[in-house]
């Protein structure tokens, strides 16, 4: 299973999920769906801004876990 941490990254970087998704240029709705874990996929162009904006690597963002 995958597990998104973008929650732990915003909060550790003092920037909320409208902040980010203004920079990024997603809507808020779907980067909650992201948060949350919901999403299906995600693109690496989304992926990269993310990581760009929160100076962070991908692997910060997502784990693996078994189920």
């Amino acid at each position: 299973m995958i597990t998104v941490n973008l929650d732990v990254i915003l909060a550790k970087r003092k920037i909320s999920s409208a902040v980010l998704a203004e920079k990024i240029g997603i809507t808020q709705a779907n980067l909650s769906i992201l948060k949350t874990g919901k999403a299906k996929a995600i693109r690496f162009s989304t992926l990269e801004s993310i990581c760009r904006e929160l100076n962070c690597q991908p692997g910060e963002i997502l784990s693996f876990e078994e189920d």
